[in-house]
């Protein structure tokens, strides 16, 4: 099985139904057999997706930078916690851990892990699947600006097709599963 990471929010000022999607997400990872790996924290949906995926008996891998354990917003329950200097290592870290990546709904920092992903698979530096999960649209703004971006022959078609884009968790998925290796 495959190990999934997960980039979202890990604000704690969230509505409950991004919480609640963080949590099917992790338990919908756990009861397909696959690993999740995450940014080490327990708060927000970062913690709903960690506790979702053990409630269902899941294997959970978190990686986080010293500075936030010193926040203490670490999930010291992981299965294992992986520690790292600073958030670009992290970032390192996470897809050197990882086989595929799911991004829910989030932020600054959630946007900031999944271009990085994204660049360096436009690089060929890995070929690993990337699907973003477009619940309620949340993404549409930025999905639109992707294709201008595309249109504008910022962005070449092959890269953008890159980013695979799924409105369900189970559809995510399953479009992710079937891009593995």
């Amino acid at each position: 099985m495959a190990a999934i990471c997960v980039f979202c929010a890990s604000s704690r000022t969230l509505d409950q139904r991004w919480l609640d999607l963080a949590a099917e997400t992790g338990r919908e990872i756990a009861r397909r057999g696959h690993t999740l790996v995450s940014g080490g924290g327990c708060v927000g949906m970062m913690g709903a997706v960690v506790d979702g995926a053990r409630s269902a008996g899941g294997r959970t891998v978190g990686v986080i930078p010293q500075s936030l354990v010193d926040l203490e917003v670490a999930d010291l329950a992981s299965d294992e916690l992986l520690v790292t200097a600073s958030m670009a290592d992290r970032k390192t870290l996470m897809i050197e851990k990882s086989d595929a990546f799911l991004t829910l709904p989030g932020g600054l920092g959630t946007l900031d892990e999944l271009f990085e992903v994204w660049t360096t698979a436009t690089l060929a530096l890995h070929t690993k699947p990337m699907v973003l999960v477009d619940a309620d649209g949340f993404y549409r703004p930025l999905l639109d600006w992707l294709t201008t971006l595309t249109d504008r022959h910022f962005l070449k078609p092959a890269g953008q097709d890159l980013l695979l884009v799924a409105d369900t968790i189970p559809n995510a998925l399953t479009t992710l599963e079937s891009h593995l290796p």
